[in-house]
């Protein structure tokens, strides 16, 4: 997808400010409201813009503890990849879940309350996965860096 200067300056400020009006957009990258509005409607058309959320504090959430989980499994076939995947997808806490190049075979994000909830979430998830041969937990002590923004 080719992006020109205008639409890089779109994406830009919605990354980082996705409630701004159409208004205040067009105002603020020198475009009239309906050609800025068009340009947004193609970027969401054409993927571009996979949609708007709400970010949450997970501090607030009361969920203040980011746990990474890595994941190794007894057999890379097709079937117990799919398998794993599946199991996961039902899981509510997991916030990420990536198929990786390496030593693990996936890496998991969760946030959780404190170590007590995390060790309920093994104990009524992780450890119930199908496939899972070996299994490390690695408690973040701080976020040093988080965005969601990608540089274009």
């Amino acid at each position: 997808m080719q992006l020109d200067h205008i639409d890089r300056r779109i994406l830009h400020l919605l990354q980082r400010e996705g409630r701004i009006s159409n208004a205040e957009l067009a105002e603020r990258i020198n475009l009239s409201a309906s050609a800025c509005h068009r340009r947004v409607q193609r970027l969401e058309a054409q993927g571009m813009i996979a949609g708007y959320v709400a970010l949450l504090d997970h501090r607030k959430a009361g969920k203040p503890s980011t746990v990474f989980v890595e994941i190794k499994l007894n057999s890379q076939s097709d079937e117990v990849l799919l398998a794993f995947e599946r199991g996961v997808a039902r899981i509510p806490d997991i916030l990420e879940c990536h198929l990786m190049a390496g030593q693990a075979d996936y890496l998991l994000k969760l946030v959780v309350a404190d170590t007590e909830d995390f060790a309920r979430i093994h104990r009524q998830y992780l450890a119930r996965l199908p496939g899972v041969a070996q299994m490390q937990s690695s408690f973040s002590l701080r976020s040093v860096l988080w965005t969601t923004a990608i540089d274009l």
